[in-house]
C-alpha cells in the first residue's frame, strides 16, 4: 500500500479539487495499476501449450462458466455525483470494451455487483476504510443510481438477464453472457426487512452483506469487531434473504459472522471472493481453514480471488484454486474474479477466461471436476436459493 498523500498526488495531480470532479477530467486519468486497466495478462507463471489453450476454448463450448463477483466496466460510477480520492482513482467506465471481452471469452454469467458503501471507502496507507458514516438516505439513494447504471448496462449491451439458473443454460448455449444483479453491502437496507423483497423483485439476486464499512448487519474482516458477529437486526435480513430467495454472500466477513450466519441460514451461502492465508500471505482479507470449512459445511462455495495479496502469475492463482479444493471440497470451490475493481489483478480480462479452464486441465484436474468450478458450483448454490 501507498500512503495517501502520495496516492492523491499520483492520481489527480495538483491542482483538482477534492469535493467535486467533472466526467471530462475524470476521462482523462489511466487507472493505476492497483485497480487492474483491462489489459491483457503478462505473466503467465507456467507454459501452456497451443494444444491446452484449445482444450480450455473447446471446454468453455459444452460448460457453463460464472463469475461469482465482479464490477465489470467499472458500471457502479456511472452518473455518480460526488468524487473522492478513490473513486476518482478508478479512472473511467468502460462497458464497451468490457462486453467485447466477455462474449469474446464466452463467460456464460457473472455477478455483477455495485457497491454499497462506495462513496465512504477510501485507500489509505493501511488499506480501505470507511472515514465518514452515511448522510441520512444517502445508502439507498446510491443504491438506486448503481441499479439505474447496472439496468442501462445490461439492456443496451445485449446481455441476458441472470435470474435463475435456466437464464445461465441459455446463456451459455447462445454465445451469450447472462447478468446476475449483485449489491456488495447491505448497506442500503438499512432497517427495512422489505428492500429485500423489493431488491428480489429489481433483479437482484446476490448480496454481499458487509464490505469495508461497519454496517447494522454485522462486522467485518478488515476493522476491529463493534458487535461481536451478526447483529440481531443481520440475522432477520438474513433470514429473510434466504425467504425471498436471494444469495447471501459472505466476503469480507470475519469469521463470528460466518459462523452466525452458516449457524442460522437455510440455504447454501456464497463467500464470492477469497482465498485461504498461505506463507505468501495473512491480509486479513483471507480465509482460515476452519472459516472455509464453515461455508462447505453448510452446502456452500468459495470463489477463489485472483488479487495481488500472494499472487504474481496467473500459476500462482491456479495454487490457490488447488490450496481451497483441498481443504473443502471440489465441490464447494468457484472463481471470482473481483473485475474490474480488484487489488493487484492477476487476472485483468475476460478475453482471457478460457485460460483458467486450460490452466486446471493441464494441471491434471478431470474435466468434471473443472466444470464444477468454473460454473457447476454455483448453479448449485444458485438453484438452492433462487425461488423460480
Amino acid at each position: 500500500m501507498i500512503a495517501r498523500r502520495d496516492l492523491l498526488k499520483t492520481l489527480v495531480g495538483g491542482g483538482v479539487a477534492l469535493a467535486t470532479y467533472r466526467k471530462s477530467a475524470l476521462a482523462q486519468q489511466p487507472a493505476p495499476p492497483w485497480f487492474g486497466d483491462g489489459s491483457r495478462l503478462t505473466n503467465l507463471g507456467m507454459v501452456l501449450t497451443t494444444e491446452q489453450r484449445i482444450a480450455g476454448q473447446k471446454f468453455l463450448e459444452h460448460h457453463v462458466s460464472v463469475d461469482t463477483h465482479c464490477h465489470p466496466g467499472r458500471f457502479f460510477l456511472t452518473d455518480l455525483d460526488e468524487y473522492s480520492d478513490t473513486t476518482r482513482g478508478y479512472g473511467p467506465t468502460f462497458e464497451d470494451k468490457v462486453i467485447q471481452d466477455l462474449k469474446a471469452g464466452r463467460v456464460s454469467a457473472g455477478v455483477f455487483s455495485g457497491i454499497a458503501d462506495l462513496k465512504l471507502a477510501e485507500m489509505t496507507s493501511t488499506g480501505i476504510h470507511s472515514l465518514r458514516e452515511f448522510r441520512q438516505g444517502e445508502a439507498f439513494a446510491d443504491y438506486e443510481r448503481q441499479l439505474r447504471a447496472l439496468k442501462e448496462f445490461a439492456s443496451k449491451s445485449g446481455l441476458g438477464r441472470g435470474t435463475n439458473p435456466n437464464d445461465l443454460d441459455l446463456a451459455q448455449r447462445s454465445h451469450n453472457t447472462a447478468v446476475i444483479f449483485g449489491v456488495e453491502g447491505g448497506d442500503f437496507i438499512e432497517d427495512r426487512l422489505d428492500r429485500i423483497q423489493s431488491a428480489f423483485h429489481e433483479g437482484v439476486r446476490v448480496i454481499t452483506i458487509v464490505h469495508y464499512h461497519i454496517n447494522q448487519i454485522g462486522d467485518i474482516q478488515t476493522e476491529s469487531p463493534v458487535h461481536g458477529g451478526l447483529t440481531a437486526l443481520g440475522k432477520s435480513i438474513v433470514q429473510e434473504m434466504n425467504r425471498v430467495g436471494i444469495t447471501v454472500d459472505l466476503a469480507h466477513a470475519p469469521m463470528s459472522v460466518v459462523k452466525n450466519v452458516v449457524e442460522i441460514s437455510a440455504r447454501p451461502v456464497l463467500l464470492s471472493h477469497s482465498n485461504l492465508v498461505s506463507s505468501a500471505s495473512s491480509h486479513p482479507r483471507l480465509l482460515s481453514v476452519e472459516q472455509a470449512s464453515l461455508v462447505a459445511q453448510n452446502k456452500g462455495l468459495i470463489g477463489a480471488w485472483p488479487s495481488g495479496f500472494g499472487q504474481s502469475t496467473l500459476s500462482d492463482y491456479i495454487d490457490s484454486i488447488r490450496r481451497l479444493i483441498d481443504a473443502v471440497g471440489i465441490e464447494h470451490v468457484g472463481i471470482g474474479t473481483d473485475m474490474d475493481a480488484n487489488y493487484k489483478p492477476v487476472f485483468k480480462n475476460y478475453s482471457d477466461w478460457s485460460l483458467i479452464p486450460a490452466a486446471l486441465l493441464a494441471r491434471g484436474l478431470r474435466v468434471d471436476d473443472v466444470a464444477a468450478v468454473m460454473g457447476g458450483n454455483f448453479m448449485r448454490v444458485f438453484k438452492a436459493n433462487v425461488a423460480y
